[in-house]
């Protein structure tokens, strides 16, 4: 079977930051940095029927971000309520730079300094 397009594409900008890693379970991956998790795909996740992008929400944004466009973006089961948010990867047009702040801003929350120095 081969990969969804939408999951090698979020892999190509998560996995082109410094020592990013991904794994993948079943449709789902996740996306680290030295073991610490920056970002997830989701593919009906627990049957919600979603595709998605999971990653740590910009500082004080989760609840502008779903208020102020609640079609694309969600609080995550289980994670919403610890800082994370959700995107929408199956409605409407993908905005990939939009997925690439993210999924960076995610990735800076978590990486060492060194590393994160390296991030353009």
């Amino acid at each position: 079977m081969s990969e969804d397009p939408r999951l090698a594409r979020l892999s190509r900008i998560c996995l082109a930051l410094p020592e990013a890693t991904r794994e993948l379970t079943g449709k789902h991956a996740t996306f680290r940095i030295r073991g610490k998790t920056f970002a997830y795909f989701l593919d009906d996740h627990h049957g919600d029927g979603i595709v998605g992008l999971n990653c740590r929400a910009p500082w004080g944004e989760p609840r502008a971000l779903v208020e102020g466009d609640p079609e694309r973006f969600y609080f995550p089961a289980y994670l919403g309520a610890r800082g994370w948010i959700g995107l929408r990867l199956d409605v409407a047009k993908v905005d990939w730079e939009e997925v690439r702040d993210l999924v960076t801003d995610s990735y800076l929350r978590v990486a060492p300094k060194r590393l994160a120095a390296q991030v353009k």
